[in-house]
Order: C-alpha cells, then structure tokens, then sequence
C-alpha cells in the first residue's frame, strides 16, 4: 500500500494550500483504503495516535466518519464538545491549542469562523483539520471529488453545475474543481453568490489547470452538459430566520427532474446531506437512478481515513 509522507505534519485548512499532485495522491491513496477496508485488509497505520475532535456545530457525518475512520486505522478518536471545555468559558484558541498539543496527535474541528481555525493552527504543533466552517468545507469537497472519479472515471474536463446557495460548499468545490481541472458552473440567486475573493481564486485556479468558472444565476445555463449535478441545503445552520426569504429566492433552483433532463442523460447527482427533500432537491431526484448521494457520504470516511494517515502517519 502507498504511504506518502510529504504531507506528515501539514494543516488540511482548505484545498487551496494544496497542489493538484498532493490532493491527487489523497484521492488515490483513498482508494486504495477504501478497497483494503472492503477486502477487510484495514491497516493500523494511526496505531498508537489520538486525535481530538471539537464541534461547535452539531454534526452526523463528520463525527461518525472521523472517529470511524480513526478507529479503521488503529488510532482513537476523542469527542470534544466546545460548550464543554473551556473554550465554553473565553479560554483563548491560541491556549487550547498549546495544550492540546501536548495531549493529542492531531485535532480536528467543526466551527463557525475559518479565522478560528486558522489560530488553532497557527498556535497547535500539530495538524489541524478543517471539518467545517462557514466559509469552507474542505473534506466534504475531496469525498466529492472521489465520487466523481470513481462514478466518471476522471476529473479533468468533467463539468459540475452547482445549483444553489454560494455557501461554504459551493466555495470548496470550486477551489477544488479549479484546482484539479474540472469546470464548474455556480447558478445562485443574485445576492446569494459566492464570496467575490474564493471565485477570484478559483479563477486563477483555473487559468493553471485549463478549467472554467462560471457564475450565473439561470439553472438552465448552469446545468447544460453537465456531468455531475449538485445542490446543498439553501438555509444553513445559523441562517434560520432567513429561511422564509431563503425558501421564495430559491425555488426556481431546486435540483428537480426538469433541471436533471437538461444536463447530460448519464449526469450524476450530488448532495452533501441533510437534505430538505422538496426543497433544494425532489424527493424524485434524490432517490432517483442517477442519484449518488450516498455513495458520496460513505466517501468521507474513506477520504478523510487518506487525510489523517497523511497528516499523522
């Protein structure tokens, strides 16, 4: 099995500090995880290592993916619940990470500032994972990626039509479709666009990688030829008293079997869960035969196993 060491002791903060190489070789190094754990081959590469995991925000997938996926690999991982520690009470992110430091082996954290996690890093002596922010979500875009490899059989030159809210995953998966060749097309609302400084990336992204960025705000535009069709949730956790205003701007961009027939017939379909079937997605589409979204839940565990054994190895 490959190990690749280059990346021992780095941060996973965003896409955005990685190659096109380094997040390749996370995604093949996925694979060949993925194929040991279902040969029941697991490997205890983290044997020995701890990570701590601090959730600010609730969490289904990213706590059971992460502590699994630790286990998988003959680590252990420890829940944190931030109401809990004494970040709970002010103590200051840059003492946290000191002393965590000196207890654990990495630390990942699900939160609500990306400049909260930028000073967990930047104090920790060890790696940090991003499992979340508002700004980005950086392991939710690598398992899409490896979804995309494994259903289209390549990356560079498929086309993604995101449908929705230019939240934080629209903006990982931008950064990491420039980054590795992939076109991707963000249909959203006006007012609802993606951060103006992540497109600006994306876009010199893609002056490298031979990929396109397109912001428009018809579906129908975004969804011509596309590959890979993929929506979120158009009210996010924090966002809740935006949801009536939310729910009557969005509604012309639900992921339906119309938008669906207007892309490419054999396009996939892509949601990173919870999903609000009947909102952002029909319930028809959604479990429909074209519908991967639960093949590209499993892959987290898969990726993320990729990322610690990288990081922590």
């Amino acid at each position: 099995m490959c190990r690749v060491s280059n990346l021992k002791g780095r941060d996973f903060l965003t896409v955005n500090d990685f190659t096109a190489a380094e997040l390749m070789a996370i995604l093949t190094f996925a694979q060949e995880l993925k194929s040991s754990q279902k040969a029941g081959q697991a490997a205890a590469l983290l044997a020995g290592k701890t990570l701590g995991m601090i959730f600010e925000k609730a969490s289904t997938r990213t706590r059971v993916s992460f502590e699994v996926g630790m286990y998988q690999l003959g680590g252990y991982a420890l829940y944190l619940n931030a109401a809990d520690m004494q970040l709970g009470r002010g103590e200051e992110i840059k003492d946290t990470a000191r002393v965590l430091s000196r207890y654990l082996d990495g630390i990942m954290i699900r939160t609500y500032a990306q400049r909260d996690v930028e000073e967990l890093a930047a104090y920790a002596d060890i790696p940090v994972i991003n499992g979340l922010t508002d700004l980005l979500h950086p392991c939710q875009a690598m398992a899409d990626l490896l979804t995309i490899l494994e259903h289209k059989g390549k990356l560079q030159g498929v086309k993604v039509a995101y449908l929705g809210d230019g939240n934080n995953m629209a903006h990982s998966l931008l950064l990491a479709c420039s980054k590795l060749g992939i076109d991707m097309a963000v249909a959203s609302p006006a007012g609802y666009q993606p951060a103006a400084d992540i497109v600006a990336a994306a876009q010199k992204n893609a002056q490298a990688s031979g990929a396109s960025v397109t912001l428009t705000t018809e579906p129908a535009a975004a969804v011509k030829a596309a590959d890979v069709l993929y929506t979120d949730v158009w009210t996010s956790m924090g966002q809740e008293a935006e949801q009536s205003t939310r729910v009557k701007a969005f509604q012309p961009f639900q992921l339906n079997q119309r938008l669906l027939e207007q892309a490419k017939a054999e396009a996939i379909v892509m949601h990173c869960l919870p999903a609000h079937r009947g909102e952002e997605i029909s319930e028809e589409v959604l479990e429909g035969p074209q519908s991967v979204v639960f093949a590209q839940a499993e892959n987290r565990l898969h990726v993320q196993k990729a990322i610690l054994a990288k990081l922590l190895a």
